[in-house]
């Protein structure tokens, strides 16, 4: 199942005491990289900050159980947000059933 995971600094936290970690968190998301376990990752071109990930796990449960080891998220800095992708299947309304 492919998951987007939006991360969000949590309001009491500032970039300054995160800073020290991001080589850390850096890495640990190269590490998941390289298992095939993220698959993307981004920030937002509009305001910077957190990362945007995709993941490849069999359920949220299981991206949750994964993720919750980025150092950001064990010092509780971040907050993740888990949203679960499906196919889009509404273009088969444009195309009438094959015979």
């Amino acid at each position: 199942m492919k998951i987007l995971v939006l991360a969000q600094r949590r309001g009491e936290t500032t970039v300054d005491e995160m800073r020290p970690h991001f080589k850390a968190e850096v890495e640990a998301v190269w590490n998941l990289y390289t298992q095939g376990i993220v698959r993307e990752f981004y920030t937002r071109a509009d305001q910077g900050g957190p990362a945007i990930l995709t993941v490849e796990c069999e359920t949220v449960d299981a991206a949750r159980k994964v993720l919750q080891a980025l150092p950001l998220v064990e010092m509780k800095m971040i907050d993740l947000d888990y949203i679960p992708l499906a196919p889009f299947n509404g273009l088969s309304h444009l195309f009438p059933q094959a015979a």
